[in-house]
C-alpha cells in the first residue's frame, strides 16, 4: 500500500511539471517585441466592432471591420491623442500602445459604422493581466484611433485575419 501510495505521488509530481514547462514553452513571444508595427495593405472598410479576449500567455484587441486585408499603425508612445483636437487621452497602465487602423468608423455618406458606448472604456478589460483599459482616440479621414494602457511595455504582435486587426500584449518578456 505504501509503495502505490509513492508511485501515485511521484506520478502526480510528473503530471504536475510536465504541463508547467510545456505552457512555460508556449507563452515564450516568438517573432514579437515592442517596436512599431505597421502594415499598408488599403482599406480594411470600415470598423464594425472592437472587442478583447484574455489568453494563457496574451491579451488580445480586435478591430473587426467589413472588408479584409486593412492596414494598421501600432506603437508605444509617450502620450496618445485625440484625432482632431490633440488633447491627450487618459489611459490606465505603465504604458501606451498608441493604435491605427487604416479603416475608418464611418461610411462614404460620413454615418457612422462604429460608435462606442463610452470613449473611456471601449471594451471591459476588468481583471485583464496585461491590459489596463481601452480607450478611444477617434477616427478621422480613413483611419479609426485607439489608446491601450497596458501594465508595462510588453512584447506585442500585430497581424490581420478575414475582416479583422488583432493586436496581442504578452504578459511577460
Amino acid at each position: 500500500m505504501r509503495r502505490v501510495a509513492l508511485a501515485v505521488a511521484a506520478a502526480l509530481v510528473v503530471l504536475s511539471v510536465v504541463p508547467a514547462t510545456a505552457t512555460a514553452a508556449a507563452c515564450e513571444p516568438v517573432d514579437w517585441g515592442s517596436s512599431l508595427k505597421t502594415a499598408v495593405n488599403g482599406s480594411g472598410g470600415t470598423v464594425t466592432d472592437i472587442r478583447s479576449g484574455q489568453h494563457e500567455c496574451f491579451d488580445r484587441l480586435v478591430i473587426d471591420t467589413h472588408l479584409a486585408g486593412g492596414g494598421y499603425y501600432v506603437r508605444y508612445t509617450d502620450e496618445v491623442t485625440h484625432v482632431g483636437s490633440g488633447e491627450p487621452v487618459p489611459l490606465r497602465g505603465g504604458a501606451k500602445l498608441f493604435v491605427m487602423a487604416y479603416s475608418p468608423s464611418y461610411d462614404e455618406n460620413f454615418d457612422p459604422t462604429y460608435t462606442p458606448a463610452d470613449p473611456a472604456e471601449v471594451v471591459d478589460v476588468t481583471g485583464y493581466r496585461t491590459f489596463r483599459q481601452v480607450a478611444w482616440a477617434g477616427s478621422w479621414e480613413g483611419t479609426t484611433d485607439l489608446g491601450l494602457g497596458v501594465r508595462a511595455q510588453l512584447p506585442f504582435r500585430v497581424f490581420t485575419l478575414p475582416d479583422r486587426i488583432v493586436v496581442d500584449v504578452a504578459h511577460q518578456w
